[in-house]
């Protein structure tokens, strides 16, 4: 019975009608590959003619491993563009040789040079005509682009340029650190304690110019002909830039190796270039198709994307080895290639299914992860398998029926079964013996290795950085770790306070009326004419009011205002007694300008400057303390948060009399209800982050802060 099946094999249409038509399967499968290589190329090449087709997209950012909707990257997008911070191209200079570090006229002409040409790096955004990409001008700190805060007597503060020019002496030089090591937001971020470093930072429009940014610097700095100073670019927007490039490099290369390698392993397995060359064709056709139909799906080449071809090319050969092996050890007996290649079908049709639908449905399973990058990796693999399979259960039939009968029947007769003589083929024989006679015990290995492959599974730590994706000789992780024994930190991380109570919100209309009485008293004491009538024509207004905080100010403010401009002499002061009342109450809801607020935010941030991984931290008090410091004669212990909201207002507005007063709004929001606490870490390791993260956390639940921030 048996007998007769095989003689007589009923055959899969498909399999039969690639065997009976091998030059109509062989042509099906070359169209299509070229059609979906023209269409996924054509857009790149034609776009006029092929508006309608995505052109290739390819995307080196890990950030969008994140869905666009997700919460995380949802809000620091927003506090990006709230606060106007970048991404940033961290640019070091060292001078270990010169007894005076970086701070000589030499190495800071250097210095200021490189600074004139970043400042030029930017060119017209082709998405925006109305702004420049590349460099943010502006936003650069560096010694020529930063303000030296200095007292210029009582009350008053000289703001002027850190480094105008570059240093004619050395004298010049020494006193351009001076300045730098007196203003606590330079001392460890611009310049070093030691010294011997200076960092430029160079904000960009957008991080995925940094690589082109980092090539420019590179020829710069190769035409100034330093001598004593070594340069260094870093920062994470240029790792991530960078790896993406030079993955895609690597994938350039690492494909035709897996190619060579996989021809290598069948020349050794059939040692017949007739044998290999179809699966040779399969493996790069689905590879060539997968990645077309990817780019014509209009989805971008990420840098999981671009693993896509090394995983489908092995993939892909693996159905063909088994029927070429199978073809090889039968067709001795049957002697006819037709008839052998139908029942080497028959046999390997089912299990080559099986497990291409179960490939496919574990690769497909990616699919329902909350990562982009990783659903179109897994399904695209799912597509490629398909079509490996697909074009191996008929191309490869197709092929052989090319192949003429006197070279099989050369070939079967050249080997000879020799492959059962093999060292492998006797380990094999001999282990299979093992596993028959020992049961209990390869149960028991089975078990032992699955038990400590789930203890090793329970240690699996997530720790990523993506400087660390490089080797430790790579010129930017050198950089990292240069910059970083120099610096505060090259990785930086924002931590946003905020009042939860809406400047729009309702008003507390009993607090209000509380301190108009006071002021009233006061007013009173003051025997200010009219105090009465000021003070109740300002209490019925709030106690008639039925809108929100903002729209009361505005009424008040308007009556105010209204009031001073027809009033008599007599009534005058009270109602500019009433005014100030007004700015008092609206600097009441300006959170950070508020001592108690800052005094928080001082502590947190002495706290955070505490922990190990933490380098420095800047923030609105170190503005608020160098100015008021200034203000007052440069005194040290002057260095303090002023004990009134309106000394507090003083500093900020003297502080935007500076060359660069937009600086105030990368700490805080102009309503003064919202600020940035900047942190430079040491480390971009995931885990050092969430260390940070839990002792924020942890210091805030124990310490609350004022103002339901």
């Amino acid at each position: 019975m048996n007998q007769t099946t095989h003689d007589s094999p009923s055959g899969n249409p498909l399999v039969l009608f690639s065997i009976n038509h091998p030059k109509i399967i062989s042509w099906l499968m070359t169209v299509f590959t070229i059609c979906i290589i023209t269409l996924a190329a054509a857009p790149n090449f034609w776009p006029d003619q092929f508006a309608p087709l995505p052109e290739i997209k390819v995307d080196t950012d890990p950030e969008n491993m994140l869905s666009a909707e997700e919460p995380a990257r949802v809000f620091h997008n927003q506090m990006k563009k709230e606060f106007s911070l970048s991404d940033i191209v961290v640019v070091g200079i060292t001078n270990e040789s010169n007894p005076d570090g970086v701070f000589n006229p030499e190495t800071l002409s250097h210095i200021y040079e490189l600074t004139q040409y970043a400042r030029s790096l930017n060119w017209p955004d082709p998405n925006n005509n109305e702004r420049l990409a590349g460099v943010i001008e502006v936003d650069i700190l560096a010694p020529s682009t930063v303000d030296n805060i200095e007292q210029g007597g009582l009350g008053e503060v000289n703001f002027s340029w850190l480094m105008p020019s570059p240093p004619a002496t050395q004298s010049e030089a020494i006193a351009v650190r001076k300045r730098a090591e007196n203003i606590p937001f330079l001392k460890g971020t611009l310049t070093s304690d030691d010294g011997k470093a200076i960092a430029l930072y160079l904000p960009l429009t957008d991080k995925h110019l940094s690589y082109d940014i980092r090539e420019k610097l590179l020829t710069k700095i190769a035409e100034l002909g330093a001598v004593e100073e070594q340069f260094y670019i870093t920062g994470l927007p240029v790792a991530e830039d960078t790896f993406g490039v030079e993955m895609f490099y690597q994938m350039a290369i690492s494909a035709p190796l897996a190619m060579l390698v996989i021809f290598l392993l069948l020349w050794w397995f059939f040692k017949r270039l007739v044998f290999i060359v179809s699966p040779m064709i399969v493996a790069m056709v689905c590879a060539l198709t997968t990645m077309g139909l990817l780019i014509i799906s209009g989805n971008t080449i990420h840098i999981m994307s671009s693993m896509i071809p090394i995983f489908i090319m092995p993939i892909a050969v693996l159905d063909a080895i088994h029927i070429l092996s199978d073809f090889f050890d039968r067709y001795m007996k049957f002697q006819d290639k037709r008839k052998t290649l139908e029942h080497v079908m028959e046999e390997l049709f089912a299990p080559m299914l099986y497990t291409t639908l179960t490939t496919i449905a574990g690769f497909a399973s990616l699919a329902l992860t909350p990562i982009p990058p990783v659903q179109v990796f897994g399904i695209f693999i799912a597509i490629g398998v398909f079509l490996a399979w697909l074009w191996t259960i008929t191309f490869i039939p197709a092929f052989i029926m090319f192949i003429p009968e006197e070279k099989l029947a050369g070939f079967c007769k050249s080997g000879n079964h020799a492959e059962d003589q093999t060292v492998l083929s006797r380990f094999l024989l001999k282990m299979g013996g093992f596993t028959f006679k020992h049961p209990v015990f390869i149960v028991l290995i089975t078990l032992a290795a699955s038990a400590v492959a789930a203890y090793g599974i329970s240690k699996i730590n997530v720790n990523d950085n993506p400087i660390k994706w490089f080797a430790e000789s790579h010129p930017i992780r050198i950089a990292d770790k240069v910059m970083n024994e120099h610096f505060g930190g090259t990785y930086m991380a924002y931590l946003v306070l905020e009042t939860d109570n809406s400047e729009n919100g309702t008003p507390d209309k009993t607090e209000i009326l509380s301190r108009l009485a006071l002021k009233q008293q006061q007013m009173l004491a003051d025997e200010l004419p009219a105090a009465n009538a000021v003070m109740t024509s300002l209490r019925s207004v709030i106690e008639q009011h039925t809108g929100n905080l903002n729209s009361l100010s505005t009424k008040l403010s308007t009556l105010v205002t209204e009031r001073l401009d027809k009033v008599a002499d007599e009534e005058y002061d009270a109602w500019d007694e009433a005014q100030l009342f007004l700015d008092s109450e609206r600097q009441r809801h300006e959170i950070f300008k508020q001592p108690e607020a800052l005094a928080y935010l001082e502590q947190l941030q002495a706290f955070i400057n505490n922990i190990d991984i933490v380098g420095k931290s800047n923030s609105l008090t170190d503005v608020v303390k160098t100015v008021h410091r200034e203000l007052l004669l440069g005194k040290a212990e002057e260095f303090r948060i002023p004990d009134t909201s309106g000394a507090v207002a003083q500093t900020l507005i003297t502080y935007q009399n500076s060359h660069r007063p937009h600086d105030l709004w990368h700490f805080v929001t102009p309503n003064y209800r919202k600020t940035s606490l900047w942190i430079q870490l040491k480390s971009g390791d995931n885990q050092d982050m969430a260390a940070v993260e839990h002792a924020v956390h942890q210091y805030i639940t124990e310490n609350p802060p004022p103002y339901n921030l």
